[in-house]
């Protein structure tokens, strides 16, 4: 990669540094709204509402998504195309189960009547997990456009350069959930 390319790509990380920074501000928010209202003055609160088997089973698909990503990355050192794919297949397996499982967790709240206008609990949980789970969409609709360029004759580095954005990418999302998993789950149901 020579120096301009090299300072260009400094520039994309910094804009994109820049973003994630504002979207932590706006999951901030967001965590102070939940701890606000939870638990809600009226109606269910958090202890009534959790499945544990569907947070450990959601939050295993997550995390194991960033080692399989790990291993796409790993796949760059030895300039294995097949092993950078395969990582990324991983992820997006465990990304879409860790989806699913969020969709079926929805479904099964509402079917029980923890609706979003229940309580302001709800409504706030509803808010923060569901705005995780569009950024974990997201995430899979950038890995899907990744996958279809990997067979496009692009050079190397920039191919690479989008790889990079999309691992810091899906990494904040983890960690986004890790902060979701101590603050909204851990305390209501250990």
């Amino acid at each position: 990669m020579s120096k301009q390319a090299q300072a260009l790509f400094l520039d994309k990380k910094m804009g994109f540094f820049i973003y994630l920074f504002v979207e932590g501000v706006m999951f901030a928010v967001l965590f102070a709204t939940y701890i606000v209202y939870t638990p809600s003055h009226s109606g269910p609160k958090p202890e009534d509402v959790y499945s544990v088997p569907t947070v450990f089973l959601a939050s295993l698909c997550l995390f194991s998504s960033s080692a399989t990503l790990f291993l796409a990355e790993k796949g760059w050192s030895s300039r294995s195309m097949p092993f950078i794919r395969g990582g990324m297949a991983g992820t997006f397996f465990l990304g879409a189960s860790f989806l699913l499982l969020e969709i079926n967790e929805y479904y099964n709240y509402a079917t029980e009547g923890y609706t979003f206008t229940a309580n302001n609990f709800l409504s706030s949980f509803y808010i923060l997990t569901g705005l995780h789970a569009a950024h974990v969409l997201f995430g899979l609709l950038w890995m899907m456009v990744l996958f279809l360029q990997s067979f496009r004759p692009l050079p190397s580095a920039l191919y690479r350069e989008k790889q990079k954005i999309f691992h810091y990418y899906w990494h904040f999302v983890d960690v986004v959930w890790l902060f979701i998993l101590c603050v909204v789950y851990i305390p209501y149901i250990v």
